[in-house]
């Protein structure tokens, strides 16, 4: 009894408003992740932009997705300072705000990933009768709504995690417990997740018995190993940087296993650029280049 009322005071308000101990390991790795993640996505962000046009729905999800990671990338200059010094010198908003910033990155790059998918299905699977619903228009009406979306799941965790931080002090923003029972946005964050990995996965198993079965057909798709490879990344990211966290949240609340789980999850901003490297045909070239190359 009394180590289970030790273990409780350890992590009562009282000791968290305290100053935390600095925690060098996360410091660098949230460090190496900003000083990769900056520049491969706002590269990316500059050649999707610049070099390729904007009909093609996946460039347009893509846009929005480097957009995301951008503003993950962004934030991550605080967190690292507060590992590295163990205080936290701003408000409670700029707090709430990054931590939304994190929040928003997960449920976007699971949609926009997953709506990459769906359309490489429909260019594969459904190549005619897609044609109508494949629309640049489409795609930006979609990722508005995505964003909409997310915006309104802005208003009750805000409210949520007001009533968090209002039992600590300025000095701590990220190494707080949540409250109990586990609110209803944290078994959203995990259905979400789930949901878009079961997409995912029935799009890898349709795509990959099309391009098996039908031999004359899959010839015409440009570069099939590209093509599962996409599949094959986009899976590899929910297992690695998105899975875990959803379940973590699940069955844990404390902060010392709940930030290696955050900081894996981060590292998705990093590996998204090679999905638009093996996505798009000549990434880095401009399209009149790709369709001259085409034609010789």
């Amino acid at each position: 009894m009394d180590a289970v009322s030790a273990n409780q005071n350890r992590f009562s308000p009282k000791y968290i408003s305290g100053m935390m101990d600095p925690q060098l390991g996360y410091a660098v790795a949230f460090g190496c992740i900003l000083v990769l993640g900056l520049p491969l996505n706002a590269v990316s962000l500059w050649i999707l932009l610049r070099r390729h046009n904007l009909k093609s729905p996946s460039a347009v999800f893509m846009i929005n997705l480097a957009i995301s990671d951008l503003l993950l990338v962004i934030s991550l200059p605080m967190r690292v300072y507060f590992y590295a010094t163990g205080t936290w010198p701003m408000s409670r908003m700029a707090c709430r705000s990054i931590t939304m910033l994190f929040r928003d990155n997960i449920r976007s790059s699971c949609i926009f990933i997953t709506f990459i998918s769906v359309d490489r299905l429909l260019a594969v699977v459904y190549p005619l009768r897609s044609r109508h619903l494949r629309t640049s228009s489409n795609a930006w009406r979609a990722a508005a709504l995505i964003w909409l979306f997310l915006l309104l799941l802005h208003i009750p965790e805000f409210v949520d995690s007001a009533r968090d931080l209002n039992n600590y002090t300025q000095s701590t923003c990220f190494e707080f417990l949540p409250r109990r029972p586990r609110s209803a946005m944290q078994y959203f964050q995990a259905v979400l997740v789930f949901t878009m990995l079961a997409v995912n996965i029935v799009s890898t198993a349709l795509v990959s018995w099309t391009l098996h079965k039908h031999v004359t057909d899959s010839a015409r798709v440009n570069k099939k190993m590209n093509v599962m490879l996409i599949f094959v990344m986009n899976l590899v990211m929910f297992t690695i940087c998105f899975l875990p966290l959803s379940i973590g949240l699940l069955m844990t609340s404390a902060p010392s296993h709940l930030t290696p789980l955050i900081c894996l999850t981060t590292v998705n901003c990093c590996l998204d650029p090679l999905l638009y490297y093996f996505s798009l045909d000549a990434f880095w070239k401009k399209p009149e280049h790709v369709d001259l190359a085409r034609e010789q």
